[in-house]
């Protein structure tokens, strides 16, 4: 199946890290912006094209994700951790903005408790991982298949231009493999919000939490909770605007660039 997403004007480049052959994709000009993408890699990163005139956007795939290959020994928090420690070793990446989306919003945040040094910002976009009284949990499995693009965004329309109507057998088993991972890694934080609750007091860094107002898988009423964890972070809602955020809202786009230029003072 063709991907329904450009890469041009991206370079890719394939290392092996451990063993673990790595695909990162890097365009633009100025300071290094890394990105860790969310459970699903369907809808690509063309939004960062926005991005290109003012950062040098790093674009990695996470092992079991994407173009890079599977690693089962890579299923914990910490695997990814240790993993892009390595990867940012074998791209030179010393000192740099991290943004995170979704569960790669959750990596960001754990990163950034081990490697503050290494970050200028950190922008965590619907971080998941943390509980808030009255908000209630998405269940997944009771979603219908017809009903994932407005789980994804705001306007249904948006999702479905990267979401097929007739998913084909490549599609499924790309999405199965991701799910998988996914699966593994929140199966391997069980029980485990008590202790990220206590390391992301941790965090040393200008953070900004960033959400859609209609975000339906990761709900924006958790945005107070995560910003009483991390000291002296910052709230942004988009209003009209759901879960793939970067993807549906040039608004959205333009407050990270705006609050990632204001750390380069």
């Amino acid at each position: 199946m063709k991907r329904p997403y450009s890469t041009a004007g991206f370079e890719r480049l394939e290392r092996d890290i451990a063993g673990v052959r790595t695909v990162t994709y890097v365009a633009g000009s100025g300071p290094d912006v890394v990105y860790f993408h969310g459970g699903g890699t369907w809808h690509g990163f063309e939004w960062a094209r926005d991005w290109l005139a003012r950062f040098h956007v790093v674009l990695p795939y996470h092992p079991n994700y994407g173009e890079s290959a599977d690693a089962p020994a890579i299923a914990k928090f910490h695997d990814f951790v240790s993993h892009y420690r390595a990867v940012c070793d074998a791209l030179r990446l010393d000192s740099f903005h991290l943004v995170g989306a979704s569960l790669g919003a959750r990596l960001a945040a754990e990163f950034a408790i081990s490697h503050w040094d290494r970050l200028r910002s950190l922008v965590l976009v619907s971080p998941t991982g943390v509980t808030t009284p009255g908000v209630p949990e998405v269940e997944y499995a009771k979603i219908a298949p017809h009903e994932w693009p407005s789980y994804f965004t705001c306007d249904p329309e948006v999702a479905r231009r990267w979401w097929p109507g007739e998913p084909d057998a490549e599609f499924l088993r790309d999405r199965a493999r991701e799910g998988q991972a996914t699966g593994r890694a929140l199966a391997s934080s069980a029980g485990d919000e008590p202790e990220l609750r206590k390391r992301l007091q941790r965090i040393r860094v200008p953070t900004l939490l960033i959400w859609g107002r209609e975000d339906r898988m990761v709900p924006a009423g958790h945005a107070k909770t995560w910003q009483a964890l991390i000291p002296d972070s910052k709230v942004e809602i988009i209003e009209r605007a759901g879960h793939l955020l970067l993807d549906e809202s040039v608004q959205a786009r333009e407050v990270v660039v705006r609050f990632m230029r204001e750390q380069e003072r």
